[in-house]
């Protein structure tokens, strides 16, 4: 048997003779120490259920704030409001937007609306205001899934029939999805197999006379013979020189036909060594045209016999079919040790390549992913050809996507006023679409000055994980969780080397 302790408050003694005040003092006492024993007298709550602090009572009961201050009875009346979904959103400004819509490709999760987010940039153009292009910049630091977007992005896209091209893989990343996808490859670099011959014809368009093909093809083998060379020479060509190749260029087409063969980079730089040859074709016999050509001979000639040799010396190993889903460049063997030139010059050829392709009118629409772009920006001959694909991207109906880690990347292209910083600049401009993954902290400035981001941007930026990025689209701001299929998720491994 067990006794309960009783607490109790006995009457307090004042004396006869006491103060006003101190009697008042005196029974507010006794009345707070009756209060203390009848709360102490009280059984103890034993709640076991998980909720609020039990010590805490609300305000008003259930059934609302008592009085005529409760607004029941009919006594308060408002006028009925009317507002737009815009208004809305102003009104209450923390609600999430609905997207971009749920036509397109699914990318992942709508971190803010918690819900699906799905990105086409040619269902955007024309139903999205402020939408002008289909251009896209791709930038995160190493780690942050920004090559499996880009993968990601690409593979998806190819179940709605388009197609894609990647001419620089400079790590030989996107070989094995060009071969899950049913498409081609070629490798390029020293001790490989794989060739590719810059003056190769490509496919004539649908459309075409044969008489103003025959003049296109020649215009693009000129133009590439001149930026080939300009990049070994790493200077501009000299008029003289421009006429070397046009006479030599023109001898061993006309060569070629006659004997139905396909001209090659070693018989134009035989010609450009051979003065007898261009003094033939010009009527002079004092040979100055020979000597203006000697270094133009020497550049192509490094091409073929030099360090550069064992990629362009030869009938190409693989014709590219424009049809098929995707088509990549790998130059994973190429750059290694410092030096780009044999990587420039494989990626303007490529570029031709792809030009032609891109600019058939029935290939349907198309994507151009340049990955590891940073590498392009220091070459002005490959940034004009860029800027040619970006400015034309409506027209030619293909979506180009720049991947790089930092924002600052696109500051190396040259100093500030050089023609390499304001094509690198115009690039960005003519992107519609900026997806920015993590960057770090001595990043941050330069990104928000670039791009125009806020202060709840950059912060945002900062805290970003793995897989998760901001999404800038035409001036609307989402932050994405990109999800990845388990079977994409071992195809897109980049860390394969970094695992036991």
């Amino acid at each position: 048997m067990s006794v309960r302790p009783r607490a109790s408050a006995s009457p307090l003694f004042t004396p006869h003779r006491t103060d006003r005040r101190s009697s008042r003092r005196a029974k507010a006492d006794f009345t707070a120490a009756q209060a203390k024993a009848r709360h102490a007298a009280r059984p103890q709550d034993r709640r076991t259920a998980t909720g609020p602090d039990p010590d805490l009572q609300p305000t008003y009961p259930s059934s609302g704030r008592p009085g005529p201050a409760s607004a029941r009875g009919g006594q308060l009346k408002l006028p009925a409001h009317r507002m737009t979904t815009a208004v809305a959103s102003g009104a209450y400004p923390f609600l999430a937007e609905g997207g971009l819509g749920a036509q397109g490709i699914y990318v992942g999760q709508d971190v803010h609306a918690e819900a699906s987010f799905c990105y086409d940039p040619f269902a955007l153009y024309g139903r999205l205001e402020g939408f002008t292009n289909p251009n896209i910049l791709l930038a995160g630091i190493i780690g942050m899934g920004k090559s499996a977007l880009a993968k990601s992005l690409a593979l998806r896209a190819t179940a709605f029939g388009y197609k894609v091209y990647v001419p620089c893989d400079p790590k030989g990343e996107w070989t094995v999805v060009a071969r899950e996808l049913g498409g081609q490859t070629i490798a390029l670099g020293p001790g490989l197999p794989g060739r590719l011959n810059p003056l190769d014809a490509p496919e004539k368009p649908y459309g075409i006379s044969d008489k103003d093909w025959t003049t296109e093809v020649r215009k693009r083998r000129l133009l590439l013979l001149g930026s080939l060379a300009k990049t070994v020479l790493r200077r501009e060509l000299h008029p003289m020189e421009h006429t070397a190749l046009d006479i030599a260029l023109d001898q061993v087409v006309a060569y070629t036909q006659q004997t139905g063969t396909t001209p090659l980079l070693g018989d134009v730089a035989f010609v450009l060594g051979s003065p007898q040859h261009l003094d033939a074709a010009t009527g002079e016999s004092s040979g100055r045209l020979g000597r203006a050509a000697e270094d133009l001979a020497h550049a192509l000639r490094r091409m073929i016999h030099g360090d550069l040799g064992g990629m362009f010396d030869a009938p190409s190993t693989v014709r590219f079919d424009p049809s098929a889903p995707m088509l990549s460049i790998d130059l994973s063997r190429l750059g290694g040790t410092g030096d780009d030139t044999g990587l420039v010059l494989a990626m303007t050829c490529a570029s031709a390549w792809m030009e032609a392709a891109i600019s058939d009118p029935t290939a349907g629409r198309r994507w151009v992913i340049y990955d590891e772009a940073w590498r392009v920006m220091r070459h002005v001959a490959l940034l004009e050809r860029m800027q040619s694909q970006w400015k034309l991207s409506r027209g030619l109906g293909i979506a180009n996507m720049m991947v790089i880690h930092r924002l600052s990347d696109l500051l190396t292209a040259g100093e500030v006023g050089s023609r390499g910083r304001a094509l690198a600049e115009g690039l960005l401009t003519d992107c519609s679409t900026r997806i920015i993954y993590r960057q770090e902290a001595d990043q941050l400035a330069s990104a928000a000055t670039l791009l125009g981001l806020t202060g709840v941007e950059t912060q945002a930026v900062s805290a970003l994980t793995k897989g998760r990025g901001l999404w800038k689209v035409a001036g609307r701001s989402f932050i994405t969780q990109h999800l990845l299929h388990p079977a994409e998720r071992g195809l897109f491994d980049t860390d394969a080397r970094m695992s036991a």
